[in-house]
């Protein structure tokens, strides 16, 4: 990577994109009949499948049943072929294990998990193509597979991934600008009342920078959610005429 520009003297990325701007956004949801709620996205190169069940009773030991909520599970996988590694990584790595704890946070910050109490909802993720922003597309892959499985919500939640480089603060990173190995956070946010679902950052930053960054991925999680907002209102109007209404 080295001697690569990642930010030219015109502003403009590897890519071509401008500082903040995101990369190709497109989703489908319904993908699956079998499923209580499915989604497919892809974010630039990224591509992510995500499947809900539930609410549903609790499978297995009963003792896990929650008196006043719901249970959330989550499960992410990646396929042998997302990345040019062919790395075969094994059911429940570190990793695996890793993105199904930050996903559970994320989703249990937003499912109104109350209204289901001792029952169990399952969200499994699937990344087919991994090329930055691996999280963000795992929960925007989620939340649109909740919404369609009716699985009432306190609001989206959307999440980018931002860096920091040259000075300037980036949103929506690809695996080029991932692998520069410079300050990076990913942040799920629920754009209406702007709360923080999860925030996660895998480098020191300075604190005089630190806000430009949050502020980049926080615009890009809203500019998230006008596209993701788009493809649920044109799944509604597809169901409606479907249905005959």
């Amino acid at each position: 990577m080295a001697g690569l520009e990642l930010l030219s003297d015109q502003g403009y990325r590897v890519d071509g994109r401008r500082a903040g701007e995101l990369r190709k956004i497109q989703a489908r949801m319904g993908v699956f009949a079998q499923a209580d709620g499915s989604a497919y996205i892809e974010q630039g190169n990224t591509k992510a499948l995500a499947v809900v069940y539930g609410p549903h009773e609790i499978r297995g030991s009963r003792a896990r049943a929650l008196p006043d909520r719901a249970l959330v599970n989550c499960q992410y996988s990646s396929a042998t072929f997302s990345t040019g590694e062919r790395k075969r990584r094994p059911h429940g790595d570190r990793k695996s294990c890793e993105m199904g704890l930050q996903l559970r946070q994320t989703f249990e910050a937003a499912i109104l998990t109350q209204l289901h109490p001792r029952s169990q909802i399952d969200i499994y993720v699937q990344v087919l193509q991994a090329d930055g922003g691996t999280y963000a597309a795992c929960v925007n892959a989620a939340t649109l597979a909740v919404l369609d499985a009716g699985i009432p919500m306190r609001d989206f939640v959307c999440a980018c991934s931002a860096g920091f480089v040259d000075g300037t603060a980036l949103a929506d990173l690809s695996h080029v600008e991932e692998a520069a190995g410079g300050p990076q956070l990913a942040m799920a946010l629920l754009p209406a009342s702007g709360q923080i679902a999860l925030l996660e950052m895998d480098a020191r930053l300075h604190e005089d920078h630190l806000e430009r960054v949050l502020e980049a991925a926080a615009r890009a999680a809203r500019d998230v959610h006008t596209l993701l907002d788009r493809v649920v209102r044109q799944h509604v109007r597809e169901a409606s005429i479907l249905l005959g209404d």
